[in-house]
């Protein structure tokens, strides 16, 4: 198969690269990126020389040049992840989340219909559980479960996974649909809350937690959902939405006392010292109180389920962390992005 997937060098695409790209060698797998700021093409240093991956530095809402990339690659399957994803950033600046979530979601459908025939292909989106808003302090979203999105982040989200599944109804595109629950992992850019609160500790600075920190989520390890997903495309059905969840649900507050405890055990230090660096901040407005995922459906049907607990997964997290200073070192200090535009600017 020849295989497009978008976002390839963010987080959750670069994982999912390098866990399927040395496993399938008789599989194209084509990594289309706009390189924006928590892109990395570094980390897919595991497969960037191998046979069957490519590169490709394109916009999304670059119509003719993500025309030109399927003409050229002639994808039998998208897997797309492409996305603004911060939460916060939503808020001081959504501009950016609806035209990269929504018009680049309406392109690339627009441009699988193109060349594909009628019953041709796999258009496999990437959602949320943040679509669905905030649950109480019971109960578990589902695939029926209604769209009530608080921040523009979510909204952006939502109203793609409504034209994804607009385009499968009227045009006949093949689509399935996936609704995950918070992923971590190795990789993740350390503006989002368990990687900033490894690097923090790890330099003893303050860890600013919202409100109280009871705020709850589902944790999802990364490498269980690019499982996930990789069984959707093998097995799913066209038309069809999976949730994605971890089992794993925790409170903020007790995400940040787990992280304290697990970096004094790695590294020597004393776990009250870095208790003490917690501190509590204002609330983020339109901030969600609950999230949990119902995996019901792909565990009946596919036979997925995580493979990680969320403890197993969260020290999996921190040694990788305390492994890779290099690539932290070269997200934090912005040298990765010079390295993009001496290796990708003319792209």
């Amino acid at each position: 198969m020849r295989i497009l997937v978008t976002g390839g060098a963010g987080f959750i695409g670069a994982n999912f690269l390098n866990l399927l790209v040395p496993r399938h060698p008789e599989h194209q797998f084509v990594n289309l990126d706009a390189l924006t700021y928590a892109a990395n093409p570094r980390s897919l240093d595991p497969v960037a020389s191998l046979p069957n991956y490519a590169f490709e530095r394109v916009d999304l809402c670059d119509f003719s040049a993500l025309r030109a990339v399927f003409a050229r690659h002639q994808p039998e399957v998208v897997v797309h992840f492409a996305a603004e994803s911060h939460v916060d950033r939503s808020i001081t600046g959504p501009r950016a989340f609806v035209r990269t979530n929504f018009e680049g979601t309406f392109n690339l459908l627009e441009a699988c219909r193109e060349i594909w025939a009628p019953g041709q292909g796999i258009f496999h989106h990437v959602s949320t559980d943040e679509v669905f808003g905030s649950l109480g302090e019971t109960g578990r979203f589902d695939e029926e479960t209604r769209y009530d999105p608080s921040s523009p982040y979510s909204a952006s989200k939502a109203a793609s996974d409504h034209l994804v599944r607009a385009w499968h109804r009227t045009f006949g595109l093949p689509v399935r649909v996936s609704n995950c629950s918070n992923n971590y992992g190795p990789l993740q850019f350390p503006e989002k809350l368990i990687p900033l609160m490894i690097l923090n500790l790890l330099e003893r600075k303050p860890l600013p937690v919202y409100g109280q920190g009871l705020n709850v989520r589902d944790w999802l390890y990364v490498e269980d959902h690019c499982e996930a997903i990789w069984a959707i495309i093998g097995a799913g059905q066209n038309g069809r939405t999976y949730n994605i969840g971890g089992r794993s649900e925790q409170r903020n507050i007790d995400v940040v006392k787990q992280l304290c405890r697990l970096v004094a055990e790695e590294t020597g230090a004393a776990e009250p010292e870095l208790l003490g660096l917690i501190g509590y901040v204002p609330d983020r407005p339109g901030h969600d109180l609950r999230y949990a995922i119902d995996s019901s459906r792909i565990e009946a049907e596919l036979g997925w389920k995580p493979r990680e607990s969320f403890a197993s997964g969260l020290r999996k997290t921190v040694r990788w962390y305390l492994a890779n200073r290099a690539w932290i070192d070269s997200v934090r200090t912005g040298e990765y992005r010079r390295w993009i535009e001496q290796n990708y600017g003319s792209r």
